[in-house]
């Protein structure tokens, strides 16, 4: 098969992969820093690992908004990046998508993994943010504004500070870095979001944060209605301990409750899902 190319661009990683066939087979892989210009860097590192590809996937973190990156604070230089135009242009004529990360992983799951062959379902990523996509129809829903599934943003109680005032309140409470800084803060010494989840020393962060995340995800698939949750990213060390307390809420608060599952890829998803991009501009 023709040789594509996938290109995911995170807030501390670059990871870059080539591919011949169609299925999750790497014919090349590099990861780098992501570093001070990593637009640059991943350009030329791209150019080295596959020559001149039939097509390009491309995923990072935030969204294209207007031609733009948004939401994106975390890659030095990347908001109000013109992502879109700058790939056209070191790309051209090949054909170019592009993708936040998260709807990366989802689309990589819907084209290899866990949701193939599902028409209605969300996909979960707890790492070092918080994140969901919503499948519709078999294909990734973006929302009016490239921003469904945003779920960070949801707020915990009535009086969060939000979006406005530069909070994702639930990402705050249930996401690598959130439940990291709040353990750390509560013993006094830097503890890893693992940590936490393999130790007892604070059974009741643990319990909080756990009901305000599947509190959320309650909500979000009585709204949807999905015939299946799948459950990836960083935080999956944890899963014992996640994905029973997911199940637990959804059977009893949603009508209809999704099958859960555990994501089949749990590393590269997103660049995997560039990759799922880039296959699926050259069938």
């Amino acid at each position: 098969m023709s040789r594509v190319l996938g290109i995911d661009v995170g807030g501390t990683k670059i990871a870059i992969g080539c591919s011949d066939a169609d299925g999750p087979v790497l014919a090349g892989h590099v990861r780098l820093r992501t570093g001070d210009d990593p637009l640059a860097t991943a350009l030329a590192a791209a150019r080295d690992l596959a020559g001149a590809p039939a097509a390009v996937g491309f995923s990072t973190t935030g969204v294209i908004r207007q031609g733009v990156v948004r939401l994106a604070p975390n890659v030095p230089g990347w908001d109000g990046l013109e992502l879109p135009r700058l790939l056209r242009e070191a790309y051209a004529p090949v054909p170019v998508a592009i993708d936040n990360d998260v709807n990366a992983a989802a689309a990589a799951e819907l084209r290899w993994g866990a949701l193939r062959g599902v028409s209605c379902g969300l996909y979960l990523n707890l790492g070092t943010g918080l994140a969901a996509a919503l499948v519709v129809d078999g294909r990734v829903f973006a929302g009016a504004h490239g921003a469904a599934g945003e779920i960070g943003y949801v707020l915990t109680d009535p009086g969060s500070p939000g979006f406005a005032a530069g909070h994702a309140p639930l990402e705050d409470r249930f996401s690598g870095a959130g439940l990291a800084r709040q353990a750390s803060a509560e013993l006094g010494t830097p503890t890893t979001a693992a940590e936490l989840f393999a130790g007892d020393a604070l059974p009741h962060l643990v319990e909080a944060a756990l009901a305000d995340l599947t509190t959320a995800v309650a909500n979000l698939c009585v709204s949807l209605d999905p015939e299946c949750l799948v459950v990836g990213g960083g935080l999956m060390g944890a899963a014992p301990v996640i994905l029973p307390a997911l199940e637990e809420r959804l059977r009893r608060t949603v009508p209809f409750p999704p099958r859960v599952r555990r994501a089949r890829f749990a590393d590269d998803a997103s660049l995997l899902g560039a990759l799922a991009l880039a296959r699926s501009m050259v069938e």
